[in-house]
């Protein structure tokens, strides 16, 4: 009985093709075998299949190939204008400098950055006008008093360890162009480990938002155990802060810079905290309002002096080649 074949060609052009069990069939070759006729007709169809998927690998390929004058879109060129082919790259351009993402900023970049944001971190407060306001709201701006204690010496700390190591930075590439940078090592090596003490300190700091939750919920003694933090961490980060500018000082000088030694007098002493609890019981919270006055005045002073050596650093490098001065 005849076996009809399935035929995968186009619709109008299909035709049955049969392949009989014919064993005297007048048009068959000779020397033929009977049923040779149905091997071959299989071994072309798989023949067949096996070159289909060969060649739409190929058409797909060809389709995506953009033709001369197209853009990568191959859409006429809309990637990089119609009937335009993309320009090859200037000589000597770099192939990443179409990079979507912007350059690192360089030393001097940081530095100037650091000093540009001290008017955002360092909060200077004003006793009588913090006292007065939160009377007048029975209370409620004490919270944001707390608040900014705790974020301004956050800020405050992060923001001079960016502008330190920056500038570090810089006296470093100063010194290899120069040659000096082995005999400089000893000196940036003291300085990185005191900027080392102020990085953790920085990195170690709660957020104010859980220090004003905190507040809320157990005020008075959230306030000293605050106000004793705050004051340890402003006698370490001064304490640290110094050495690197002693370092950094001596590390200009030998580049030809001028910048001046920190003041030594400047550092302040801890608090006696037992005996500021004391005083704050038996004053019946009176003497808690002095020990709030010296958690607001004591770092004010301390950004003061800081400012101070900040305007004589961005003076330094106002004057050094190839920075704008309008810029600083």
């Amino acid at each position: 009985m005849p076996r009809r074949y399935r035929d995968d060609r186009p619709r109008g052009s299909r035709k049955l093709q049969w392949a009989q069990f014919i064993w005297a069939k007048p048009n068959r070759p000779r020397g033929v075998p009977a049923g040779t006729c149905v091997a071959m007709v299989r071994s072309e169809r798989s023949a067949a299949r096996r070159s289909a998927p060969e060649e739409d690998k190929e058409r797909t390929i060809s389709e995506q190939e953009p033709s001369p004058g197209q853009g990568s879109s191959g859409q006429g060129g809309m990637a990089w204008g119609a009937g335009q082919s993309q320009p090859p790259p200037p000589p000597g351009a770099s192939p990443w400098s179409s990079s979507p993402y912007p350059p690192a900023p360089t030393a001097v970049q940081r530095v100037r950055s650091a000093l540009q944001a001290r008017a955002g971190t360092d909060y200077i407060f004003n006793f009588w006008s913090a006292l007065g306001w939160t009377v007048l709201t029975l209370g409620i701006y004490g919270y944001y008093v707390f608040y900014q204690l705790m974020r301004r010496m956050r800020d405050h700390n992060a923001r001079r360890v960016e502008l330190l190591d920056a500038a570090l930075s810089f006296a470093w590439e100063e010194a290899g162009r120069r040659g000096l940078q082995e005999e400089l090592t000893p000196a940036f090596q003291r300085a990185t480990w005191h900027l080392a003490a102020m990085r953790k300190m920085a990195a170690g700091s709660l957020e104010p938002v859980i220090w004003l939750v905190l507040s809320i919920v157990a005020s008075g003694i959230v306030h000293v155990v605050a106000f004793i933090l705050l004051d340890q961490d402003l006698v370490k980060h001064d304490e640290a802060e110094v050495g690197v500018e002693y370092e950094l000082a001596a590390i200009f000088g030998r580049l030809g810079y001028s910048l001046p030694s920190p003041d030594a007098h400047r550092l302040k002493g801890r608090h006696n905290y037992v005996g500021r609890i004391v005083a704050t019981v038996f004053s019946f919270g009176f003497y808690f309002l002095w020990w709030y006055y010296n958690m607001m005045q004591e770092p004010n002073v301390h950004f003061r002096a800081n400012w101070s050596e900040e305007d004589v650093l961005a003076a330094v490098f106002r004057t050094m080649p190839g920075v704008v001065p309008t810029s600083w």
